[in-house]
């Protein structure tokens, strides 16, 4: 299998990729919005699949990014934790695919936000959304807990 080396933008958020990291947007550049959107995705578990992509973005742009290497490989994994070959040069084409639809699924969500915000500016509902992850439980810690009560061990 050929190995991918463009990165396929959501058509349908051209204008949303342009104005977040635009002159007044949050994010220096559209591989930015689209890595963290991709975050955002795999957070709120939205992988969506996607048909119309608009200008494509070249690979080693991202791989060119702190972290933005293994980025990719990181979403890949985390949503096939059991498949190590994930991993594997073959797949690398599936990885980037999974990255992709992440990055769809956290652009339809920053839509929502954008949508549910009533004219927020783009950097304030970034912001929002950054401090609510950043403050949020964590789940991990939560089931930690609810184990402890169960079994009546009090550290």
């Amino acid at each position: 299998m050929a190995r991918e080396d463009r990165l396929r933008r959501p058509a349908e958020h051209e204008d949303l990729i342009g104005a977040l990291s635009g002159k007044e947007g949050p994010f220096n550049a559209m591989v930015d919005v689209l890595m963290f959107a991709a975050l955002l995705g795999q957070n709120h578990k939205k992988r969506e699949p996607f048909d119309k992509a608009g200008e494509p973005i070249r690979l080693s742009v991202m791989e060119g990014r702190q972290y933005g290497d293994v980025l990719i490989d990181m979403v890949a994994v985390a949503e096939l934790p059991d498949d190590p070959k994930i991993l594997s040069d073959d797949r690398q084409p599936e990885r980037v695919r999974i990255f992709e639809e992440y990055a769809n699924g956290g652009l339809n969500y920053i839509r929502g936000e954008v949508n549910a915000s009533g004219g927020q500016d783009y950097v304030s509902i970034i912001s929002n959304m950054v401090m609510d992850t950043l403050t949020a439980p964590d789940e991990h810690q939560s089931d930690v807990s609810d184990l402890l009560q169960a079994t009546s061990l009090d550290w």
